[in-house]
């Protein structure tokens, strides 16, 4: 089992989310983050969560997008920005929380995968015959540190909650942590805008994770329940694909796995691991959870 001291620095000192704000009603429980036990509990009246370790040392904490960050190391800045966060006339839905029998990394590089559309999605994001992903442009972002995909586009059958009919999609990918990304995509009722999903990953061990996904939309009409569902229904469609995968932890060794021009995203995204010096999730740390 890691302990803080020997994870990997881009690792250990970055952020991730341990649970959804109104979890804190529950008043106290405990979590995992990198192999190790985290205990959340509700702060006082107007005051922050408390977070520690199974040491009972205090973590850095932050209520973000409705969400409980927290870190075991010393993070150098804060959770990643998402202005549309702040736009006022957009419905935020946090959509709970769905445990995966994965590395928490095969989950982000799952997220960044259109060719799959067709196949696990099917008559949803995607449809036979239009399986092709069109070319696009993948990039590390060098002054910001991190990852786009720009100019994609798929046809589907029922881009969101709020489409009535099928259309083509067009996306921006964004990975800005290596366990946080965000889809920007066509949005159904403002042309000039962006839907906003984001998934925030907490790797519990190197084989286990949950996904905790969080949309910011363009949308007055759809019930929050329905919303809800739609995101949870997807994400359940790729639980079953992502634990069939092996290994369970992401191979970062080239021609581990043979990608396609569809995984263009998906090279950068390994590319931009390794030079960051990732270990935990995968191949190149085993550990007995992941089997």
């Amino acid at each position: 089992m890691a302990t803080g001291s020997d994870l990997e620095p881009a690792v250990r000192d970055d952020w991730y989310v341990v649970g959804a704000l109104t979890e804190l009603d529950r008043g106290c429980w405990t979590t995992r983050l990198l192999g190790q036990n985290v205990v959340v509990e509700a702060g006082a009246e107007g005051a922050p969560p408390n977070v520690r370790d199974a040491s009972g040392r205090g973590l850095p904490v932050r209520e973000l997008y409705g969400c409980v960050w927290t870190s075991l190391g010393a993070p150098r800045g804060e959770p990643p920005p998402i202005p549309e966060a702040d736009e006022p006339d957009r419905r935020h839905v946090v959509c709970g929380a769905v445990s995966v029998r994965a590395s928490g990394l095969r989950l982000v590089e799952n997220f960044l995968d259109m060719a799959h559309f067709p196949f696990v999605h099917t008559d949803i994001l995607g449809a036979e015959p239009h399986t092709e992903v069109a070319q696009y442009t993948s990039e590390i972002r060098r002054d910001v540190d991190e990852v786009w995909a720009t100019n994609c586009t798929f046809f589907q059958p029922q881009a969101a909650v709020s489409a009535t009919g099928g259309l083509l999609t067009r996306y921006e990918y964004r990975v800005a942590a290596p366990y946080v990304t965000m889809l920007y995509k066509t949005c159904p009722n403002a042309a000039n805008r962006w839907d906003v999903i984001c998934l925030f990953v907490q790797p519990l061990d190197p084989g286990r994770s949950r996904a905790h996904p969080v949309m910011f939309l363009i949308d007055e009409a759809s019930r929050d329940a329905d919303l809800l569902a739609f995101q949870q229904m997807i994400f359940l469609q790729d639980r079953i694909i992502l634990e069939n995968q092996r290994p369970v932890l992401l191979p970062l060794e080239p021609r581990a796995e043979i990608p396609t021009r569809a995984d263009s995203s998906s090279v950068a995204y390994r590319r931009w691991l390794k030079e960051k010096g990732v270990r935990y999730g995968t191949t190149a740390r085993i550990a007995t959870s992941a089997a």
